[in-house]
């Protein structure tokens, strides 16, 4: 099979490209390189076809899928940004590069799609109220966060509630751009596969880490942003009270999620969008991530701040039930195995 990776030579796209060339299957990458990413063009892999272009250019995108018979979807703006003044390219580069993307697809004949989709479209993940059940509390006030109440309570009576596993049949909710945009993609995608007669899939990655993280930009993961800092010999920055709960997953096994999603796409019937979340189950604290990655450098205990961001939620951790069954897959890195590897690994450079 030969397989499209849209921004295949970024920090998840470039594993999924070598797990998709050690299974057997022939590879092209499209990448635009934008410097947010990047600061220089990445080796590319022997037998791998390189296309530098984006893909919201669309006469880059149809030379790219000649031939093609799959596209793993991974091109995109990443991370919660500086401010809202980045919508504008989030917007662009997410969602019309994914309907440029679709479009082409339906017009070249390629009917399956893997998406790199997001735990963010959950916005808060899944909370219980001793009272009333299951909840969906609204976003946090600011006059709380400034007081330090990060815990979201219960919208009808006020008191504590208790964090759980979300599965993918939860509520969308975005709660900032970013969000807004992966969300848009996975309708997109949708819209095109009862279109188009085509398959799609999206593999709601959680909070990924592993060798090859940019570093040094606003646009990385949480874990990208505590490794830089202590490769600068800096104490990482932790948000809030650092207590908020996360599903940390190897960008090996994301990697490995994309190679099961292709081989079990044809099983599905055409016509719509399957989402499954990708992560481990096991819910880690971001402090405890800043932590481990101190230890196993030697570097500078983590630094809790108190301060916060508008757009984060305070607890977001899933269910991965649906793609153990579905699609054969499980993650197979453990969290402590797979910190000290990203520890002493090389970051990727970034503008």
């Amino acid at each position: 099979m030969l397989v499209l990776v849209t921004g295949g030579a970024g920090f998840i796209g470039s594993h999924i490209v070598t797990a998709l060339r050690t299974a057997g299957h022939r590879v092209r990458v499209l990448d635009a390189l934008l410097p947010a990413a990047h600061r220089a063009p990445p080796p590319v892999p022997d037998g791998v076809e390189w296309r530098h272009g984006d893909v919201r250019d669309r006469a880059a995108v149809e030379e790219a899928l000649r031939g093609a018979d799959a596209v793993c979807h991974q091109a995109a703006m990443v991370g919660l940004g500086k401010d809202f003044a980045d919508a504008p390219d989030y917007v662009s580069c997410n969602d019309l590069g994914t309907a440029v993307l679709l479009a082409a697809m339906a017009d070249a004949g390629v009917r399956s799609l893997v998406l790199a989709g997001s735990m963010v479209v959950y916005g808060e993940g899944r909370y219980e109220c001793a009272r009333h059940g299951v909840v969906r509390p609204g976003p946090r006030r600011v006059a709380d966060l400034d007081a330090g109440r990060f815990e979201p309570p219960c919208p009808r009576c006020g008191e504590p509630l208790a964090p759980g596993l979300v599965d993918e049949d939860a509520p969308a909710d975005p709660r900032n751009v970013y969000a807004a945009t992966k969300l848009a993609q996975e309708h997109l995608a949708a819209a095109w596969a009862r279109a188009a007669d085509g398959r799609a899939v999206s593999l709601r990655y959680h909070n990924v880490y592993g060798p090859g993280m940019p570093r040094d930009t606003p646009y990385a993961g949480v874990a990208a942003l505590f490794r830089s800092a202590l490769a600068r010999g800096e104490a990482p920055a932790v948000f809030e009270d650092g207590r908020q709960r996360r599903d940390f997953i190897h960008v090996a096994d994301v990697a490995a999620a994309n190679v099961a999603a292709l081989a079990r796409l044809g099983d599905r019937p055409p016509g719509g969008l399957r989402p499954y979340n990708i992560a481990t189950g096991t819910p880690r604290t971001v402090g405890e991530m800043a932590t481990v990655l101190s230890a196993v450098t030697g570097g500078p205990a983590p630094r809790v701040t108190g301060a916060y961001r508008l757009g984060d939620v305070r607890h977001v951790t899933a269910s991965a039930a649906r793609a153990h069954h579905e699609l054969a897959w499980s993650p197979r890195v453990p969290f402590t195995q797979g910190v000290t590897d990203f520890a002493h690994a090389p970051q990727r450079p970034s503008a």
